[in-house]
């Protein structure tokens, strides 16, 4: 599908024909990059997106700490029951 390049105020722009917006399945808010010869349009990924499920993946696993607890002079002189 060919269009054109329109001025649109102090910018420029193009019209996206609903069926094919719809055939993209894109939400309302969309990220725009430049590739060699090109404009990629893709879904907008909220910041942070994912860390969530990935901190809880990360505390699944969790096997504890890496080393044992290390005495300090402290804990042998200054810490008594």
């Amino acid at each position: 599908m060919k269009t054109r390049i329109v001025r649109i105020g102090n910018s420029q722009g193009i019209r996206i024909p609903k069926p094919l917006l719809e055939e993209a399945g894109l939400p309302d808010e969309v990220d725009l990059r430049a590739e060699a010869g090109r404009i990629v349009i893709s879904p907008a990924t909220a910041p942070r997106a994912g860390w969530a499920e990935a901190a809880a993946k990360a505390a699944a696993e969790d096997e504890g700490l890496l080393d044992g607890p290390v005495p300090t002079r402290f804990d042998r002189e200054e810490w008594t029951w």
